[in-house]
């Protein structure tokens, strides 16, 4: 199940919320969130939900033994079981691939299916048990809090990843706000007007785009492709991260923010500092400052924590690349130095961070290396497959519009839009003003999904034109 899922919104998400308010008392909220994110969990794969409760059980009582004893055995033991368990779900297929080219073996290659989420909440779970061992957070003692943690279903299946410290006293109490209510459904819409009006849009065509053939495509439609998936897999991302600290907020949890307008930045550096911004704090707490940071091998505590990340994000040499990618550059960046970038003016600084950034994306589409080297040829035209052709101004004129409102969506005009109106509304700090624009902001982004709808099932092609092509269900990172 996910948040677009028209089960999720009209049958899952009411329900939850019904059964959520009409609760009185945080331990039976607690016990109401709990039930609806094992059935959340539960709905695609039910075999999976007891290795989830397993990951939660195991470093549940393990945080009790570090606090307790605080031996570095049981932290060991807890880090193999969680990174274990991740390593065989995601990487077993992967491992033996690799073992059968290098050594010219022929060993079946498993089928294993991901389980959803568990990159997200086994880094939980090992953020837990290290900050117990470094006491800079008490143990939970009880064990349905702890499972809550783990398992609340908003921030489960692409995060942001939360720390238990970020919602330990959130866990314990709440309190119940109308602005935040309003506010967190009005994050939720607009989450999910990014995800189904401009990602799935932006990514339908992509696709075809950079899954056709080569020998049919030119330079302009692969630079048309990767663009248009750069835009998807932002507002993909962040359409998700907005639904889910949403949710939360209409829980009464505060997630951390995960995206600041990454596309805006002016570096590379300054970019990862806006996306993704609790696995890149993750990787600096837990992975690069233990390795020892600044202070002794800093280049290699780079590449290491760059590999990794890119490895996260799914079992292949193409995503390894990436990171490595993106680690060079930073590299770069660090050498020269921040005083030096500053020189250069800041408009050719934003489009040659654009630029990089769209040249990651191609690396991690691509997880056939062979057609990555093809389509970096495509976007520098040395395949001799031409500049432009009919299809392809056809394809540009067709997407156009979504273009555009892509590129203005991933700039700070929505939001200084919403903040001009919303301070209109809430004007000498009345409580019925904050009401009105959140209404008003709901109500906006319920037409606009609506109008997305109609489009998805009338397929008028005037409104296709306009908006580039028909809606459709995509995923976020393989």
């Amino acid at each position: 199940m996910v948040f677009s899922n028209l089960i999720f919104l009209y049958l899952f998400l009411p329900l939850c919320l019904a059964a959520y308010f009409l609760c009185r008392s945080v331990p039976a909220k607690n016990a109401v969130l709990i039930v609806f994110s094992l059935i959340f969990y539960a709905w695609g794969e039910p075999v999976y939900l007891f290795l989830m409760i397993a990951a939660a059980a195991v470093n549940w009582g393990f945080g009790l033994l570090i606090e307790k004893r605080h031996k570095r055995v049981f932290l060991v033991l807890a880090l193999v079981l969680d990174l274990g368990s991740l390593a065989v779900f995601k990487y077993t297929g992967f491992v033996v691939e690799n073992l059968n080219a290098l050594f010219g073996a022929s060993i079946p290659v498993p089928v294993i299916a991901l389980p959803i989420g568990i990159s997200f909440y086994t880094f939980q779970a090992l953020s837990y048990t290290v900050d117990v061992w470094r006491g800079d957070v008490p143990a939970q003692r009880s064990f349905a809090k702890f499972l809550l943690y783990i398992s609340l279903f908003p921030q489960l299946i692409a995060g942001p990843i939360v720390r238990y410290a970020d919602v330990a006293g959130q866990i314990d109490a709440r309190s119940f706000d109308a602005a935040d209510a309003f506010y967190g459904a009005t994050r939720f819409c607009i989450g999910l007007a990014k995800k189904v009006l401009l990602a799935d849009a932006a990514g339908k065509v992509a696709a075809q785009i950079l899954d056709g053939s080569a020998a049919s495509a030119t330079t302009a439609a692969a630079w048309l492709g990767i663009v248009l998936y750069t835009f998807e897999i932002y507002f993909d991302f962040s359409g998700y991260s907005d639904m889910a600290i949403g949710m939360g907020r209409i829980f009464g949890f505060k997630y951390p923010e995960n995206f600041r307008l990454p596309y805006t930045s002016r570096s590379i550096t300054e970019f990862w500092r806006r996306w993704h911004i609790s696995l890149g704090s993750f990787f600096r707490d837990y992975v690069y400052i233990p390795l020892g940071g600044k202070k002794k091998h800093q280049l290699l505590n780079m590449a290491v924590v760059w590999a990794l990340t890119g490895l996260w994000h799914g079992a292949s040499w193409n995503f390894v690349l990436w990171g490595l990618y993106f680690f060079v550059i930073l590299a770069a960046e660090k050498t020269i130095g921040e005083k030096r970038l500053r020189r250069i003016p800041t408009i050719l600084r934003r489009v040659g961070t654009m630029l990089l950034v769209i040249l990651g994306w191609n690396i991690f589409y691509f997880t056939d290396l062979t057609q990555l080297l093809q389509h970096f040829g495509l976007l520098f035209g040395l395949l001799g497959a031409g500049f432009s052709n009919a299809q392809t101004g056809i394809q540009l004129v067709n997407n156009l519009p979504l273009l555009l409102v892509c590129a203005i969506g991933a700039t700070s005009v929505p939001q200084n839009l919403g903040n001009l109106f919303g301070g209109v509304c809430v004007q000498g700090g009345k409580r019925s003003g904050q009401i009105v624009y959140a209404c008003v902001t709901f109500a906006f982004d319920a037409a606009l999904l609506a109008f997305g709808e109609f489009i998805f099932t009338q397929s008028n092609w005037l409104l296709v034109a306009l908006m580039g092509q028909n809606l459709y269900d995509t995923r976020y990172f393989r």
